[in-house]
């Protein structure tokens, strides 16, 4: 039976991560970034892909990584969404990564010498890639999400909206269409003709761009043979420790909401005692147990190859989506008055848990998903 309970080494991890994140990420340096065109903190980036190793969690030690798996990734980023962090792990560490190791681990058709080359510099914390798909692409639609086209130079053109931590890349690992089928493209941020536009964010600490591609150079990394397989391995993976994101911004919540009402006093009593706010925190406290548990999962399946990992991730995703936007409504509600001013951070983690209840699949697009992947008929009427 699958163990779901945190090891020791995860535990180590976590607490030198959310050690790392309370010393350089408190929310009033958060506050602060997303008012100045530089929401990235990129020494903290530094510190956590490089120093602490957290890009190369999921990466073979062969190949320049840890040698670990995405159920340690998967802690990182329950921290990083405890702390609304800043940083373009989901997009390099997670996304483009994956889709990298999927080239590596492909049998024939793929070239995995061109893919070990950007892998082993995210792995080693040099440099960051974003996945150029839309945010919002989900796995498992059967579909190649690429209004790119490739010429039979390698050269491409189109347009990608809204790809998440794009602005941060150094390297852009780009799905596109070419005369013999899909394929992925690695393409230089600093590449001509590629226009790199950002746009306005409901989440302020995880921008995005939108890609513009016209005649750019770029090096081919896979072909049909490889290309969907990778792409939905990555779209997989996303969506599954997305999941664990949206754990930890549901923790923070709860976590922040009982401090505050244990504090707060009205009418000679604490607010925290209250029955009708003890129900609701006890609901929720429910809730978020159980979404730890179907995150834990998705992660121990997609790090394992089990083949019931896309049931985990469209269950975790389903659930924890709506619970990190649910618990985020009650911290801004529960801390009254000033749960509504911009200098305190329950704005950030409303902002993301909405943002990341669109991303990589919607919980009414996974529960669609999940009710196929089982057999579920659709209602009759």
């Amino acid at each position: 039976m699958t163990d779901l309970l945190y090891s020791e080494i995860e535990e180590e991890l976590r607490a030198s991560v959310r050690a790392l994140l309370a010393d350089r990420c408190p929310p009033e340096n958060t506050l602060a970034r997303c008012e100045t065109g530089e929401p990235y903190d990129r020494a903290l980036w530094q510190t956590l892909a490089r120093d602490l190793g957290a890009a190369s969690l999921a990466v073979p030690e062969e190949a320049g990584g840890a040698g670990a798996s995405v159920r340690e990734a998967a802690v990182v980023l329950e921290e990083l969404g405890r702390a609304a962090a800043p940083t373009p792990y989901l997009g390099s560490a997670v996304l483009a990564t994956t889709a990298l190791l999927a080239l590596e681990d492909a049998d024939g058709g793929g070239d995995g010498a061109e893919a070990a080359k950007p892998l082993a510099s995210l792995a080693a914390g040099e440099r960051t890639a974003a996945l150029a798909v839309p945010l919002s692409a989900m796995p498992g639609t059967g579909a190649f999400p690429s209004a790119v086209r490739a010429d039979s130079a390698g050269t491409l053109t189109g347009t990608v909206t809204s790809v998440a931590d794009a602005a941060a890349a150094d390297v852009l690992i780009v799905p596109a269409e070419g005369r013999d089928g899909p394929g992925l493209y690695a393409v230089e941020a600093t590449a001509a003709a590629l226009a790199v536009v950002p746009r306005t964010s409901l989440d302020l600490t995880r921008p995005v761009a939108d890609l513009t591609f016209t005649g750019t150079a770029a090096r081919r990394l896979a072909g049909a043979g490889q290309a969907p397989a990778a792409l939905e391995r990555a779209l997989l993976t996303g969506a599954g420790l997305l999941a664990s994101e949206q754990l930890g911004i549901a923790e923070w919540c709860l976590t922040a909401t009982v401090a505050y009402l244990k504090d707060r006093r009205q009418f000679g009593r604490q607010l925290g005692s209250f029955q009708a706010l003890k129900h609701r925190l006890a609901d929720l406290w429910l809730e978020v147990v159980g979404a730890r548990a179907a995150a834990r999962y998705a992660a121990d399946t997609l790090a394992t190859g089990d083949p019931d990992a896309p049931v985990a991730v469209a269950v975790a995703a389903s659930h924890c989506g709506e619970l990190a936007v649910r618990a985020a409504e009650e911290c801004v509600q529960l801390h009254g008055g000033i749960g509504m001013t911009w200098e305190h951070p329950a704005h950030l983690y409303l902002k993301r848990a909405k943002a990341d209840q669109i991303a990589l699949g919607t919980p009414d697009r996974h529960r669609a998903a999940l009710a196929a992947l089982v057999d579920l008929p659709a209602p009759v009427g």
